[in-house]
């Protein structure tokens, strides 16, 4: 098997309708991508799956999804007003612009983290290494300036009476600035989590190798409130829950690894990433952080608000401590692509490009395939009972061959073909995407194998 390429990634989810660049007929827009109809549905089944093993799965964690534009006291409380900005050089031949931090860690093959470095020891590194310019080749920086990272925009419908609000740069203020609603109106007992998906816009400069950093993203993420003294083992605890969750989506494990923060917030007890090894190498994929109580005392001492919680046994007041459990949907999908493709040699000389998908996050569960048009009246019939229960392809376009090879690379696990043995004794023939073995069964039992085999 050929090694992945980023390269190969993008060329397949252009090519299948998986991914394009956004606003691709004006000349697309730098850092954004617009997600395709077989795009959108693996990303919404990653999304499902998440979903389903942090909130549907656990009676103690609680969805919301909250507004996107908040009160701007919110990011006041937060520190993103006063310290939201990424350190820029600008190469001075070219005039592009590029994280200084990036810089150091893609010229080092990250074996040095600048995350603990100071603006001053990065400048420092890039002059005694004569770090280049990755577009120009050129030695020509600028300090380092920081680039505030939040999206600013107004309220109001008269010039000189609008109010800035910003886009928020994360969700999980929406998780605090509801804590005490949830709490209520759902009778949480500590301890409990506030989960939810949804969009965050940052105004990142630097292009960042396809969907892996975009201007805007989607983030899946959880905020644990728990007592200070139980902390620590639920930290540790949805480390476990989030490796668990990326091998059970498929992902080899020799592609995982922890990696503790070198630098942590002033509040923070602990933090780690889970890194995964993209094809441009090893890289954040989520995030663990153990934050304490700041982000609540923070709301309560800006809102004037009290955000203590009343424990009904002890009668104890406390403001709870915060575990966080945050994975980028954009990110995890570029990993998952990354993880699920394959080139594979056949025998006769023969090859194939086939995305090795969990059938839970498939685009299409299964691929209705008549062997001639002419005998299309069941396999419609097939695709009408089947796409009641969830998405279906169908194809009658080309040779069945050429067929089989269009559903492996967008990554079907099932495709079944309708022949002219199924006219006379009700059978189909079910081709398995990652063994390519083909079995017989009757047409009234296609629905409840494909059931059992997709879920997660």
């Amino acid at each position: 098997m050929s090694k992945v390429t980023m390269d190969k990634i993008v060329n397949l989810c252009k090519n299948r309708g998986i991914i394009f660049q956004g606003s691709e007929i004006y000349g697309g827009m730098g850092n954004t991508w617009d997600y395709g109809p077989v795009g959108v549905e693996i990303k919404n089944n990653i999304k499902r799956a998440w979903w389903k093993r942090f909130v549907q799965e656990d009676p103690s964690t609680y969805g919301v999804d909250a507004a996107i534009l908040m009160n701007p006291r919110v990011w006041d409380a937060s520190g993103h007003t006063q310290n939201f900005a990424d350190p820029k050089m600008d190469c001075k031949s070219c005039k592009q612009r590029f994280r200084a931090d990036n810089l150091i860690e893609d010229h080092s093959k990250g074996t040095v983290s600048a995350e603990a470095m100071t603006n001053e020891e990065m400048e420092s590194y890039i002059n005694e290494h004569q770090v280049k310019c990755p577009h120009c080749g050129n030695f020509s920086w600028t300090p380092i300036r920081q680039f505030k990272l939040m999206f600013e925009t107004s309220r109001g419908t008269l010039d000189g009476e609008k109010d800035v609000v910003y886009l928020r740069p994360e969700t999980c203020q929406g998780e605090y600035v509801n804590f005490l609603n949830i709490q209520r109106s759902m009778r949480a007992k500590v301890p409990f989590a506030i989960a939810q998906i949804g969009k965050s816009f940052r105004n990142e400069i630097t292009p960042g190798n396809f969907i892996f950093r975009t201007i805007e993203f989607e983030q899946m993420e959880l905020q644990k409130f728990c007592r200070d003294t139980e902390s620590m083992n639920i930290y540790e605890d949805y480390k476990e829950k989030a490796k668990q969750f990326l091998l059970d989506l498929g992902f080899s494990a020799d592609n995982l690894k922890f990696h503790d923060h070198d630098k942590l917030a002033f509040y923070a007890k602990a933090a780690c990433d889970i890194f995964y090894n993209f094809p441009m190498g090893w890289s954040e994929l989520n995030g663990i952080h153990h934050r304490s109580t700041h982000d609540l005392s923070r709301h309560q001492e800006f809102s004037g608000k009290s955000m203590q919680y009343l424990d009904p046994i002890t009668n104890e007041k406390y403001i709870p401590t915060v575990i966080e459990y945050s994975i980028g949907a954009d990110r995890l999908m570029l990993a998952v692509l990354s993880e699920a493709y394959n080139e594979e040699e056949l025998e006769g000389g023969d090859s194939r490009v086939v995305l090795k998908l969990h059938p839970a996050i498939a685009p299409y569960k299964v691929a209705i395939l008549p062997l001639q048009k002419n005998i299309n009246e069941k396999a419609i019939e097939l695709y009408n009972q089947l796409s009641k229960k969830f998405m279906c392809m169908y194809d009658e376009a080309g040779s069945i061959g050429k067929r089989y090879r269009r559903q492996d690379e967008i990554g079907v696990p099932f495709s079944v073909t309708i022949d002219f043995d199924t006219l006379e004794d009700n059978t189909v023939t079910i081709r398995d995407r990652d063994t390519m073995e083909q079995i017989r069964i009757p047409l009234t039992d296609v629905e409840k194998y494909i059931e059992e085999r997709i879920q997660f």
